[in-house]
């Protein structure tokens, strides 16, 4: 009787540990299989158009720039004489003052970490609102933090902005080491990336973010991102990291500078960027801790460790820095139960807004 009792406890526990391993393996599977899968090889350098691009991007002159902008550029921004180790681009519409006076008073504020310089700007085009413009002004005066293009900013300027984003930093912010592009309507954990990024061995070629891998191309004439054939022929597009964030190093920067000359800005920015660093024998590389375009739900100890989180609320932008900032670390357990927390929660929310969906369609088809 006492060895059937232990080989019932035994094969309980076997049961847990079974179910306890098949729970984590539905809740970051997913993440391991990307970090496996799209674990991009190093790209060749025997190429002799990319071993042009990697040779001119070295030798790269920026004086002549500063006097020839593709883009006319009104900035009242500026690079101090010390050296940049994380510059942030935050890419903005021009009419969303508020929210850049959300990320100045939140994740945008920090200025060092760890003793090393951090420095976020915002990059938009020109409005289409003369009232808008003066007051886009005005807040560039003050704050000093604001890259203007000469292009009114639309959703078919966003290519401009990225190239005049990435020209700016090469031409007056040469000493950056690192450069994030983000969107406004991301949280940034600059604690978590900063170390990330301070763990790195590899010192050139880090272009670092979420691998969207085998992208396709738009081809419906009637859809507002088409892309024609004869604009850009392959059946998919190079592996490249999501928009809503990304990581490069200056010398990435420099090497996409000077592929831009051969890549249509017809494509949007994250790939037009994908493109330029492919030309210039530069793979992307992949970390589940961007979250790409998906929020992610909140979790003190899980936000400490993420790098991003998309679609962010101001409220709950504020609300989450001044909770994530408060000094206190998190213990290993406590990073563990944070992630789990985010992951499933995150999960009960995209089917929550799937079965919304489902009903919206529902009652748009009965109304109909």
């Amino acid at each position: 009787m006492q060895l059937t009792l232990c080989r019932l406890r035994t094969h309980q526990w076997c049961f847990i540990l079974f179910n306890f391993l098949l729970f984590h393996v539905l809740l970051f599977g997913a993440d391991l299989l990307e970090e496996y899968f799209l674990r991009s090889l190093p790209l060749s350098y025997t190429d002799a158009k990319a071993l042009d691009i990697r040779e001119r991007a070295r030798k790269l002159d920026t004086d002549p720039l500063k006097a020839n902008l593709s883009y006319m550029v009104r900035s009242a921004a500026t690079c101090s004489d010390q050296e940049i180790f994380l510059l942030v681009l935050v890419c903005s519409s021009p009419e969303n003052r508020t929210r850049r006076n959300m990320i100045r008073q939140t994740w945008g504020n920090v200025t060092d970490t760890r003793g090393y310089a951090v420095l976020t700007l915002f990059a938009l085009g020109k409005p289409a609102s003369v009232t808008t413009q003066q007051e886009i002004n005005e807040e560039s005066q003050k704050h000093r933090d604001i890259i203007e293009g000469s292009f009114i900013d639309s959703p078919e300027t966003q290519t401009q902005k990225m190239l005049m984003s990435v020209e700016w930093t090469v031409t007056f912010c040469p000493r950056a080491r690192y450069i994030l592009k983000t969107d406004e309507d991301v949280f940034v954990g600059i604690p978590s990336l900063a170390g990330y990024l301070l763990s790195l061995t590899q010192l050139e070629d880090i272009y670092l973010g979420r691998v969207v891998h085998q992208g396709v191309p738009d081809r419906d004439p009637a859809s507002p991102g088409f892309i024609p054939i004869h604009q850009y022929p392959e059946e998919f597009y190079p592996d490249y990291c999501d928009g809503s964030a990304f990581v490069m190093s200056q010398d990435v920067a420099r090497k996409v500078y000077v592929a831009t000359k051969e890549v249509p800005v017809s494509v949007p920015p994250d790939i037009f960027v994908g493109i330029c660093a492919k030309k210039a024998g530069i793979a992307p590389m992949h970390s589940s801790r961007f979250s790409g375009e998906k929020h992610i739900s909140y979790n003190r100890c899980c936000y400490k460790f993420i790098f991003t989180s998309s679609n962010m609320k101001e409220d709950e932008l504020f609300k989450d820095w001044k909770e994530t900032s408060d000094g206190k670390d998190c213990s290993l357990l406590e990073t563990y139960y944070g992630l789990v927390s985010c992951k499933v929660l995150t999960y009960v929310d995209k089917f929550k807004q799937f079965n919304l969906d489902i009903l919206k369609n529902e009652v748009l088809h009965f109304i109909n």
